[in-house]
């Protein structure tokens, strides 16, 4: 029997009361509100209507997306009385569709490392181990999905942020194509990689949230994106013909244990339906993340000038000093970057001539330890390996749950495709949870 949308927030709600303390993933919970959205959908529904694909879905919206009359933070101090006036683009669109919003997820500060901790409302827990991190910076968004706060969330990507903590919480997540989906409304770190991507356990969720929030935005400038099309009847049509590349570079290299065997294993299953398995190089992969962090540490200063000039004591220490190396690079370094970036983006629209999805471990370590001695800077590098080099492309990238490791922490296949193939992704992942069980694995909470 299908719950109620009221009931289906009833638990999301519970969930938050029985878990918030412990994993900390929300930082504003909107319960009332919630409550007249999923009263609304049911008045629908007893009418005989449908208010669209995300009618009665609980959601949870990263907290540097805007939501009018609801806080947003940043999970910085510098925004932590700031109350928007008016929603973000895409939660428009999520209200449009039926979503009822439980609250904000938290997040790293200002969306700048892997540790998903901040000075307003302090660290996010990993589910499946309370001492490890839930990866960053869409942290909140990831942990809240896989402790059953929400069944779906937005997050946002600018070199991993919605990909690593999916991988990390054992859950579905999908950065776009940049300029697939409207970033207005959103606190930037880069303008030119950021991109508001979608996360949950299924990837017939993501599919649906992307078809939601994949518009354009009346009067924002217009983008080179296709139009998506109704691509959500073909979700199931497999994977037969398709070739996935595996790397023999970069990708695979020092992985934790079990995390290379994992991700190859979910690659034979898709080979099993019919796909081709390809080994390949990937040239450039090594450098992408060193050029890219010129770019996104630069573009992070310039957005944050001001507030760094005037407010630094507002910023905790490890952002202030991950973000300051921002300001060491010169004007020649980011234009040698930009260059890097277009070479970059040859190479792999070569590569997507001989492959149609790039297979990686989304990243090639488990969850750190909350308490470690590495610096935010070292402990995100070494964790973005993988994904960095797609903000670098600026092409979509999945990460789905593929299996645990020795110390039962979640391992994420990431797959990665050409501008604009979002629809194959989301084929391919629908393909691999539909002969895998990994997605429906729940965390060990009390």
């Amino acid at each position: 029997m299908q719950l109620s949308a009221r009931d289906n927030l009833e638990a999301a709600l519970a969930a938050i009361e029985a878990h918030g303390e412990a994993i900390n993933g929300m930082i504003t919970v909107t319960a009332d509100l919630a409550r007249e959205a999923a009263d609304a959908a049911d008045r629908a529904a007893a009418e005989g209507g449908w208010l669209g694909l995300l009618h009665g879905m609980t959601f949870a919206i990263k907290d540097n997306i805007q939501t009018a009359g609801v806080r947003t933070t940043s999970g910085s101090l510098h925004f932590k009385d700031v109350v928007p006036n008016q929603d973000a683009f895409v939660v428009r669109r999520l209200k449009a569709a039926g979503a009822v919003i439980v609250g904000k997820a938290t997040m790293q500060e200002l969306a700048f490392g892997i540790r998903s901790d901040n000075p307003v409302s302090g660290q996010c827990h990993n589910p499946w181990d309370q001492t490890k991190v839930p990866g960053g910076s869409s942290g909140g968004s990831g942990a809240a999905v896989a402790a059953g706060m929400a069944q779906g969330a937005l997050g946002t990507d600018t070199g991993g942020s919605v990909r690593l903590p999916a991988a990390m919480n054992g859950i579905a997540g999908l950065r776009p194509t940049h300029g697939r989906v409207p970033n207005h409304g959103s606190t930037p770190v880069s303008a030119g990689y950021d991109t508001i991507g979608p996360m949950a356990r299924r990837v017939e969720d993501l599919a649906r949230i992307l078809a939601v929030t994949a518009h354009e935005e009346p009067g924002s400038a217009p983008t080179s994106a296709p139009d998506l099309g109704n691509f959500l009847p073909s979700l199931h049509d497999g994977v037969a013909g398709l070739r996935l590349g595996i790397p023999r570079n970069h990708y695979f290299l020092d992985c934790g244990d079990g995390i290379a065997e994992a991700v190859m294993a979910a690659a034979r299953a898709l080979e099993a339906q019919g796909a081709r398995i390809v080994e390949v190089d990937v040239d450039g992969a090594e450098a992408t993340h060193q050029w890219a962090t010129i770019q996104v540490y630069s573009d992070a200063c310039a957005y944050h000038g001001s507030r760094l000039d005037k407010q630094p004591e507002l910023f905790s220490p490890a952002v202030l000093e991950r973000m300051l190396v921002g300001r060491s690079f010169s004007g020649v370094d980011y234009a040698n970057a930009c260059r890097a970036r277009e070479a970059w983006q040859r190479t792999l629209a070569g590569l997507y001539q001989d492959i149609d999805i790039l297979i990686s471990p989304t990243t090639p370590a488990p969850p750190p330890p909350i308490k470690e001695d590495k610096s935010l800077l070292e402990a995100t590098r070494d964790a973005s390996r993988n994904t960095y080099a797609g903000g670098f492309g600026a092409n979509p990238g999945l990460s789905l749950p593929c299996g645990f490791d020795p110390g039962g922490l979640p391992i994420g296949m990431q797959m990665e495709a050409a501008w604009w193939r979002e629809p194959m992704l989301l084929r391919a992942g629908a393909a691999y949870q539909a002969a895998s069980d990994w997605h429906l694995a729940e965390p060990p909470l009390s």
